[in-house]
């Protein structure tokens, strides 16, 4: 019976996923603000998405507000704008945060990527069904690109799935 028990566990623990990486520390200061999306995995909400621009703002009670700002199919098409509420869950790292889109859910959000610089960064979240890779600017480099991607790659995430978002101002 024991034995049963054991190759039960075993069988179990091999099809867990190995857990995401956050980045070691995020400063919410330099984080805030614009982040235009430039990739990320598809999903309903966000289908034909052009123009995709995250915004965070740290307000003094340490949430966050979120402004997501899209528009549909083509640069003038309709705008789509969601307001998610935001908290910081690991405050030691500041890179794992909680988003509630709809309530009473919270869903784990993970800065997984982030550039010294805080030009460019990755987001995702623990089942990797979600993702969206971000820059200051409507552009990134393709070396830039690449190396999160790569990175992406490493924690699980599916990047043959990932698709560009047009940024056409």
């Amino acid at each position: 019976m024991q034995a049963i028990m054991l190759l039960l566990i075993l069988l179990a623990l091999a099809g867990c996923s190995k857990d995401i990486n956050t980045v070691a520390r995020v400063e919410l200061e330099r984080f805030m603000g614009d982040w235009y999306v430039i990739a990320i995995l598809p999903n309903p909400i966000e289908k034909n998405a052009v123009n995709g621009i995250e915004s965070y703002t740290l307000n003094k009670d340490g949430s966050i507000d979120v402004i997501y700002k899209f528009r549909k199919g083509k640069p003038d098409g309709k705008e789509k704008i969601m307001r998610p509420r935001g908290k910081v869950f690991n405050k030691v790292t500041n890179a794992e945060w909680r988003i509630q889109l709809f309530k009473p859910f919270w869903s784990k959000y993970l800065i997984v990527y982030l550039d010294e610089e805080y030009r460019y960064t990755a987001i995702g979240i623990p089942s990797r069904k979600f993702v969206w890779i971000m820059s200051r600017t409507p552009e990134m480099p393709a070396e830039e690109y690449a190396k999160i991607l790569k990175k992406l790659a490493e924690d699980g995430y599916n990047t043959q799935k990932i698709v560009k978002m047009p940024q056409k101002w």
